[in-house]
């Protein structure tokens, strides 16, 4: 039978490890962005990452997204989120309901010991001063778009079609993968952490934001 993610010594219950031992980052929080391209994987290994954290709280950037504002939505997760996490009080957002085109009942989120941040953007200049930690979702951006395209269906081509300029936009001005603590591989058999370009650069290293090697796992 296959180790679980979650026994001592897999990369997910050393990484737990990791995080719980950060100093807070954001007031009495230890916030935590998971990036990556749009169909690297990002929302399942943070549910599971959660899980592994006890039930640690997660923050879906799709939810503070909107059709109108793909990326332009650092001012209002500053204000709703992490200014209110910064002073130790619940958060209280909004989140966008992706169908109805609109804003659905205010949600709370707790000042938790370690809140995750999942989404694209999750490491963007504005929030990296406010994460405990950085992780990258290692997937190359044709094999995660195909990967999203084909979960999503073809009723959702033009979205992808305009989310994927957008993506290479923001990207382009702002990447994240330079400035990840680590790098986080799928795996047939649960998933592999690898130190990112943070921890591996040094003097003579030059960070570059294009996608690393594909996963040889």
């Amino acid at each position: 039978m296959p180790t679980s993610h979650l026994t001592p010594g897999s990369p997910i219950h050393d990484l737990v490890a990791r995080l719980r031992r950060l100093p807070p980052s954001c007031g009495p929080v230890r916030l935590i962005g998971v990036d990556g391209h749009a169909g690297s994987g990002k929302t399942t290994f943070t549910g599971e990452l959660a899980t592994a954290l006890g039930g640690a709280p997660v923050l879906h950037l799709d939810d503070i997204a909107t059709h109108e504002e793909l990326f332009d939505w650092t001012g209002r997760l500053l204000d709703r989120v992490i200014e209110p996490f910064g002073r130790g009080e619940t958060a209280r957002y909004a989140p966008y309901d992706w169908t109805a085109r609109e804003f659905g009942p205010v949600r709370e989120l707790p000042a938790a010991p370690v809140v995750l941040l999942e989404g694209v953007g999750a490491g963007r200049r504005a929030l990296r001063p406010r994460l405990a930690r950085l992780l990258w979702m290692e997937l190359p951006h044709e094999e995660a778009w195909a990967r999203g395209r084909r979960r999503d269906g073809e009723a959702q081509s033009g979205f992808w079609a305009a989310w994927v300029r957008a993506e290479r936009r923001h990207f382009a001005e702002d990447p994240t993968r330079p400035f990840a603590d680590q790098v986080v591989r799928q795996c047939p058999e649960g998933y592999e952490v690898l130190p990112g370009p943070v921890e591996t650069s040094g003097p003579d290293h030059f960070l570059t934001h294009r996608d690393g090697p594909p996963a040889a796992c």
